[in-house]
């Protein structure tokens, strides 16, 4: 097969006295995402996808949340491995497309900057990387502003 599909999701809490990191950057905010390494829930979600589409597992098989060499770790470093993990079965990132999920703060005016980190870590140019934010309408978790989500899709294609 020359092309592969991967869709990949990750949620996190929100709370005081952590840093707010999307899409391999730090956005101030009065709150952030919890989680062992720095809690990207965008880096996480596209981590799932890029592994899901050669049937590798998921984020957490190959850098577990009990293991204290990914305490606190940038999720760059996870981006990055898991793209050299793709090349190494000889296939290449084609494109990714990710929705953001959170009631605030809007982040608009990050996205460029986040494209840049994420295609830096994929080996590709930042048009090939699609981040669309929405809010959850006040409903549930995310509207609660207990917690973020991030859902992503990715193409890969062989080498």
């Amino acid at each position: 097969m020359k092309f592969r599909i991967g869709h990949g999701y990750d949620v996190h809490q929100l709370a005081e006295g952590y840093e707010l990191s999307l899409g391999g950057i730090k956005i101030p905010h009065k709150v952030g995402s919890m989680g062992h390494s720095d809690a990207d829930v965008l880096l996480h979600a596209i981590c799932d996808a890029l592994l899901g589409a050669l049937s590798l597992g998921d984020i957490g098989k190959h850098f577990k949340n009990t293991d204290p060499q990914w305490r606190g770790m940038d999720s760059k470093v996870f981006l990055t491995k898991v793209t050299e993990m793709i090349g190494e079965k000889g296939y290449k990132v084609g494109n990714i497309d990710s929705t953001l999920i959170l009631e605030e703060p809007k982040i608009g005016k990050y996205i460029p900057e986040m494209k840049i980190a994420i295609a830096q870590c994929c080996n590709i140019e930042p048009d090939d990387v699609s981040i669309k934010a929405t809010t959850s309408e006040t409903m549930g978790f995310v509207g609660k502003k207990e917690g973020l989500e991030a859902h992503a899709v990715c193409l890969l294609f062989k080498d």
